[in-house]
């Protein structure tokens, strides 16, 4: 059976939340909603491209080993423009993943799981902390 979660993204995800997505395609249609529905606003985009100057040197700049923070000229990074759009995505899908999972929590909340049966890593369980 394929998973439908990437398995890159199951570290970012959780593994019951990524276990939902798998296993849901109304989970995922969820969860596509909620990030396409994300507004990012301009400045929020630009403060970020602003502090994650390292993620936006030209491969020219990466072979020539330019400190992103230090010493730098304009043409050693991806021009705003350009890296606009990607960031964009990026932070909708981020804001999407936190209303989806604002949203799942909330919808097991009240959830009682069956002796034995409880998620290894819930705080709500007893032994909670047990490893082998």
């Amino acid at each position: 059976m394929s998973l439908a979660v990437a398995e890159t993204d199951v570290a970012d995800l959780g593994s019951i939340v990524a276990a939902a997505l798998a296993h849901s395609p109304a989970a995922r249609t969820l969860l596509a909603d909620l990030e396409s529905r994300q507004t990012v606003p301009e400045d929020a985009v630009r403060d970020y491209y602003d502090r994650n100057r390292d993620r936006y040197l030209t491969p020219d700049a990466l072979r020539r080993g330019i400190d992103p923070f230090g010493r730098t000229a304009p043409e050693d990074f991806v021009p705003y423009d350009r890296a606009r759009e990607p960031i964009t995505r990026e932070l909708q899908r981020a804001a999407g993943r936190r209303a989806f999972f604002a949203w799942f929590d909330r919808a097991r909340a009240d959830v009682e799981y069956a002796a034995g049966h409880e998620h290894p890593g819930d705080p709500g369980h007893p032994d909670h902390e047990h490893r082998h």
